[in-house]
């Protein structure tokens, strides 16, 4: 009958019509959106948070080169949801792909954000900060990329096993050990940029009396000599700020940095050991695939 929805037609079977992923992860059927229950990757909780430590994290850099305490809250924030995300990826069940990359790439981003306004405020020792940038985004990167190729896509790149590397499965493997060398080493940059605001040490422009018009400089840290652009008026709250800036105590800034120091320093060593080890899984790969093609050569006598 014209009326029934039957898949018999002209005596042959229908086939089946073929459902289509959208980019949300739900299934629909050319174009359309299946009735079965359906979710979207992009709204769950976990990415969610991702989200908003985003937004706090691009916060925290419009207020850098002047709001040194609002910068560093919002900092300290965003950091901190990052333990947060992942307990709620475990808690709903949804761990994703998505989320593990949005996690690391805004961990990867943010610190190398705070380390070019380093970079800017002791130029003297920009290329230790530019090293810093360039080894946690090399050994990254190359850690993922290694576990992508040489375990396979449903391989996450925190399952490191102990044959590979003791000290990359107890980083890994260990919430505790991971949260306390991430938290600590992000403690020990934001005591350095405290330090650009209130060590006359470290910055000795900091000594300098405060002119009756606030001028130029060309040093982005100095809060005694700011270049305004967005707060012209001596009155406004960029302005109060750089007063209360001036008379910044460095004592607790330099404690934070003696206690963080060591953990920094082993985030480093971390960082070099994840580089290493991925390099190497990477050649074993190398190697085994130019076996399979017969490769190198024999030379014939």
């Amino acid at each position: 009958m014209t009326g029934n929805k039957s898949k018999v037609l002209n005596g042959k079977a229908k086939p089946e019509e073929k459902q289509a992923m959208l980019p949300n992860g739900n299934r629909g059927t050319n174009g359309s959106i299946a009735s079965e229950p359906t979710e979207n990757i992009f709204l769950f909780i976990p990415n969610i948070i991702g989200y908003f430590r985003i937004v706090l994290a691009v916060a925290s850099l419009y207020y850098m080169p002047l709001h040194p305490r609002t910068c560093s809250l919002l900092y300290s924030i965003s950091c901190l949801l990052d333990a947060l995300d992942g307990m709620a990826a475990r808690h709903f069940n949804q761990s994703t792909r998505f989320g593990a990359v949005l996690d690391m790439v805004t961990d990867r981003c943010t610190t190398a954000c705070l380390l070019v306004f380093l970079s800017s405020a002791w130029p003297r020792w920009s290329i230790l900060f530019q090293g810093l940038i360039s080894l946690d985004l090399a050994s990254h990167y190359m850690h993922m990329y290694a576990t992508l190729v040489m375990a396979g896509k449903d391989q996450s790149h925190k399952r490191v096993s102990q044959s590979r590397s003791r000290i990359l499965n107890l980083y890994y493997n260990n919430n505790k050990v991971l949260f306390a060398f991430c938290a600590f080493n992000e403690l020990f940059f934001i005591a350095l940029y405290l330090l650009s605001f209130s060590s006359p040490t470290l910055t000795p422009s900091l000594l300098q009396p405060l002119p009756d018009t606030l001028g130029s400089s060309t040093q982005p840290a100095n809060p005694a000599h700011p270049a305004v652009t967005f707060f012209a008026n001596p009155y406004s709250a960029a302005a109060l700020e750089l007063a209360r800036a001036n008379k910044m105590d460095s004592f607790w800034p330099w404690v934070l940095v003696a206690i963080s120091s060591p953990a920094m320093a082993g985030k480093q060593f971390i960082n070099v050991v994840q580089l290493v080890k991925a390099s190497n899984w990477l050649a074993e790969g190398d190697i085994e695939a130019r076996r399979a093609k017969g490769l190198p050569h024999k030379k014939s006598k």
